[in-house]
């Protein structure tokens, strides 16, 4: 290993060249990241060690570990590096305070300063992100976007063990509450101090902006409440999404929908999700047009896509605000048993929401509902709208917002499975996980003539053709003749 001192020189060289600290900056954040680290012994005259930052942090992690465990101390390498990167960040306010004056500028000018600044402190972990496997499918609905996450790195057994002994302390209340920023970490909670928040009103109350950590599109940015209190969809909160649309009118924003099954992995805080990317849903067409009773809009209609989605454009976003409440309220109590749609079952508990996306739309506000139901029955126990058994072994999780819009998340246990489907067809193994078997086996009838420079490409078409049925799973009415005469009903159910 690289003298101690030489690369602690090194990364306080690095940090300087990368940030808005300057030389002044050397011996200070020298002297911190020593302490951070646990470092006792200096030599001043080594030389500077060369290296990327991100690297450099990395070796000089590494020294800490060791001196923390020398002690008998347990700590994790997020813990540290995060608390060095810290070095390079200003206080909160002074975040802030450069974020709304770059706002003046443009709203773009802002996002891409506190965008880079985010990615530069390695909060949002660009090398982990790297390694997530991403491909297009194209679908009868546009090109859908696959992408198998790896970039959340698997933990250490002796790591999970260590975080098992340590108790929750209750703070912060969870992992987006306001409460995180600036926070060290703890074996068994995320590392934050490298984490910071811009300050937001929307809806006449204080709310946060910041990226996620783990990224799944460019700008990937979770928007959430300074209040810890559960999701909610409701005309509140579809306000607040276009509040956010004017003031970044590059973003989408969305919801999770508000209940199990459909909804996200996080219903305890009410938060909103957005980025500045486009969607595969986002240009699909309206293919069936209609109007909302007494709310004379731009645009309305029916969306080509495999789930249920009302689309809604206009220049008012407050009519959109009301076109939406009415949709949402119908929806809350349609029932259209010949589907299996039921708004509420016997015992009073409610089973009908939606996912609502936000953005503009060539100058005017637009937002997609999309219709979401959580029944159960005795042939779909996870879901009668949810990713149906023949499909989960490839995906069984919930379809939250992201994948809703076309944007699939699967898990990383497909890249060893699908390692061994491809060496099932071609021949070279003569067993597949159970799981794949008739799904590989179904493959080798399709494809008769599968080679070594087909085989990925085959793969990927079918996992994405998987991704489509996923999405008309969970689609309420399905595109067929009795689907279409049941949305119908609900259409004319708004009047």
């Amino acid at each position: 290993m690289t003298n101690p001192s030489s690369l602690v020189k090194g990364l306080a060289h690095a940090m300087i060249t990368a940030s808005d600290c300057t030389d002044e900056d050397a011996v200070y954040l020298i002297n911190q990241i020593l302490v951070i680290i646990k470092e006792e012994q200096f030599d001043n005259y080594t030389p500077i060690a060369e290296g990327t930052l991100l690297d450099l942090m990395d070796q000089v992690v590494t020294i800490g570990i060791n001196n923390y465990a020398a002690q008998g101390l347990s700590i994790n390498t997020d813990m540290l590096g995060a608390a060095i990167m810290n070095l390079m960040l200003p206080l909160p306010s002074i975040i802030n305070q450069q974020f709304w004056q770059q706002y003046q500028v443009s709203p773009r000018t802002a996002t891409d300063g506190f965008y880079h600044r985010s990615k530069l402190v390695n909060y949002i972990k660009t090398r982990e992100i790297a390694r997530n496997i991403e491909f297009p499918y194209a679908s009868e609905y546009g090109n859908l976007q696959i992408t198998i996450n790896l970039s959340k790195p698997e933990k250490d057994p002796k790591a999970i063990a260590a975080a098992q002994k340590v108790a929750s302390s209750g703070y912060p209340v969870c992992q987006l509450c306001l409460e995180n920023e600036g926070y060290f970490g703890r074996l068994n909670y995320p590392a934050r101090s490298n984490h910071r928040v811009i300050r937001l009103t929307l809806g006449g109350e204080p709310w946060y902006f910041q990226y996620s950590p783990y990224a799944y599109y460019n700008e990937h940015a979770i928007v959430f409440a300074k209040e810890h209190r559960p999701m909610i969809v409701n005309g509140a909160n579809i306000r607040r999404l276009f509040e956010f649309v004017r003031l970044f009118p590059e973003y989408f924003i969305g919801s999770n929908a508000d209940l199990p099954i459909v909804g996200g992995s996080i219903l305890t805080h009410d938060h909103f999700q957005a980025g500045r990317y486009t969607m595969p849903m986002a240009q699909a067409p309206i293919e069936t047009p209609i109007e909302i009773p007494g709310i004379p809009l731009a645009a309305a209609g029916i969306v080509k896509w495999p789930m249920s989605v009302i689309r809604l454009q206009d220049a008012d976003y407050e009519k959109l605000v009301r076109a939406s409440e009415l949709i949402m309220t119908k929806w809350q109590h349609f029932s259209y048993q010949a589907q299996d749609i039921i708004a509420y079952t016997p015992d009073g508990v409610r089973h009908h929401t939606v996912t609502p996306i936000a953005r503009m739309h060539d100058g005017l506000y637009e937002i997609d509902l999309v219709l979401r139901d959580n029944n159960t029955s005795a042939q779909y126990p996870d879901g009668i709208f949810h990713p149906h058994q023949d499909v989960q072994h490839i995906k069984q999780e919930n379809i939250g917002l992201i994948e809703v819009m076309g944007l699939a998340i699967l898990p990383p246990r497909l890249v060893p499975e699908m390692a061994g489907v491809r060496d099932y067809l071609l021949g070279t193994n003569d067993r597949v996980d159970d799981i794949h078997q008739k799904w590989a086996d179904g493959l080798k009838i399709q494809y008769p003539h599968i080679t070594t420079s087909n085989v990925d490409a085959i793969i990927n078409t079918e996992i994405g053709a998987v991704f489509s049925r996923v999405l008309a799973d969970a689609g309420v009415f399905k595109r067929t003749p009795a689907g279409r005469a049941a949305f119908k009903a609900f259409i004319a159910s708004l009047a």
